[in-house]
């Protein structure tokens, strides 16, 4: 299913205790039978993994480690997993752990996932040394085909932010961040509503994702609390929006009443599936209401690729929005689309300088249309995805400038909104918690903000 673009899609401070593990099991013979198995789990591991259930190959990868404790093989998947689930600390215990009982002269690819699980917890130093590793045990044919450089570039970029004394601006919505994914937000109503989107065990229908296997996503909504100061009455009972599979908000505009939002429903059995995730519109009645979402019928907007993560101006007449339909040659890209006469015109890709060999996305544009914030992890910045903005000068575009330490971190930082009127922004970042993490939504306080231009 072409759904990644929107969990990214989708990204932990905590304390977090690194290093070799104490709890190795002791040196002992694994018979040939035990072996035999442990290898065949492996290769189901690999399996399941390739298909992109995480959680079915970590428990085929735990098998074999009980099957065989002195193989280092099944550590490495395992702790590979836990980097796919973003589970950083865990990914370096079991790596460590590996890497104490490999028997085999190169270990680049433990030293690589080493080094990225040390990036993805702001240790860079040693994320650069176990990258080096790699570096100066690898013929230049070999460490190309990796994307350490990429790495040990975003390291160094971010250590010169780090440089600068900057601090971050983002605050945690504690109240609103639920300890599963949550993601998207989106203010309206002068800053007292608040809506996001959420991967929680109450989601409608309460169904998992057989691909990724969490929930499905669902749409929520926040009230300001004048009083208490807090984020309350959050609920995902919202009108005729959201359905049994993804459903994602994206875009509030003109003035609060229309809406952009993402469904993909393929996961589940249906009459009127869509064609992959797809882009619709909702609209608010005068009782404060939400319509049904009714699909933007242009078959040059949604087709059979993923489309989503929309944007649109407040006159309602240019539309931005990510598809992977050219993903073969650079990954997924933002689109742009104007309507004349009530027709949309045939999408066009975003300039190269905008749109890299890799993923952009989370697009949000101004109000009156001249400045694009976009996430893109092809683009220089800290680790992961971070958050540009790019000038549209008419006829052409400026250059892409990250916004920094006070906005990115070296995890992935997306759907970014910015409202001028309230002195804020939000977006979605990572918070780590121990060993683990989730992805969480954030407010930051632009009061002395400006948006920066290409000189």
């Amino acid at each position: 299913m072409k759904y990644s673009i929107l969990l990214i899609l989708t990204c932990f401070i905590g304390s977090i205790t690194f290093g070799a593990s104490n709890d190795m099991p002791a040196d002992s013979i694994t018979s040939k039978k035990d072996k035999k198995a442990a290898v065949k789990f492996v290769k189901e591991g690999q399996l399941f993994l390739e298909g992109g259930k995480v959680k079915d190959a970590l428990n085929r990868f735990r098998e074999a480690a009980v099957k065989d404790p002195n193989a280092w093989e099944p550590l490495f998947w395992i702790g590979k997993c836990h980097y796919n689930l973003n589970n950083y600390g865990l990914t370096l215990k079991y790596e460590k752990d590996a890497l104490n009982i490999n028997n085999l002269k190169n270990k680049n690819e433990l030293y690589e996932y080493i080094g990225l699980a040390f990036h993805r917890i702001n240790q860079l130093d040693s994320a650069l040394y176990y990258f080096d590793l790699v570096k100066k045990s690898s013929s230049v044919k070999e460490f190309n085909s990796t994307n350490i450089a990429t790495e040990i570039a975003q390291c160094e970029f971010a250590k010169k932010e780090a440089s600068t004394g900057k601090k971050s601006l983002k605050k945690g919505l504690k109240d609103v961040n639920s300890g599963y994914n949550d993601y998207a937000p989106i203010l309206t109503d002068n800053g007292k509503t608040l809506y996001i989107t959420s991967r929680r065990p109450d989601t409608k229908g309460g169904l998992m994702n057989p691909d990724d296997q969490e929930y499905f996503e669902d749409i929520y909504r926040a009230v300001w609390n004048e009083t208490n100061q807090t984020w309350d009455s959050i609920s995902n009972e919202l009108d005729r929006i959201n359905s049994n599979g993804f459903d994602a908000f994206s875009c509030i505009y003109a003035n609060g009443t229309k809406g952009l939002i993402t469904i993909n429903n393929t996961a589940i059995d249906l009459k009127n599936q869509t064609k992959s995730s797809d882009l619709f519109t909702v609209e608010l009645s005068s009782k404060q209401k939400w319509s049904t979402p009714k699909r933007i019928d242009d078959n040059s907007i949604n087709t059979t690729f993923f489309e989503g993560a929309a944007s649109m101006t407040d006159d309602g007449n240019t539309l931005y929005f990510v598809s992977d339909r050219n993903a073969e040659t650079s990954s997924s890209d933002i689109f742009v689309s104007i309507k004349t006469n009530g027709e949309w015109s045939k999408p066009k890709a975003l300039p190269a300088s905008i749109n890299s060999l890799e993923n952009e996305t989370t697009p949000f544009i101004s109000g009156d249309g001249r400045f694009l914030f976009f996430s893109s992890n092809g683009l220089l910045g800290m680790g992961g995805y971070d958050v540009f903005v790019v000038e549209n000068l008419g006829s052409t575009w400026g250059t892409p400038i990250n916004l920094g330490s006070e906005v990115n971190s070296v995890n992935n930082d997306t759907h970014f909104q910015y409202y001028p009127q309230l002195k804020k922004a939000v977006l979605s970042s990572f918070e780590i918690i121990g060993q683990k993490s989730s992805m969480d939504v954030y407010e930051l306080d632009f009061s002395t903000f400006k948006i920066p231009t290409a000189k």
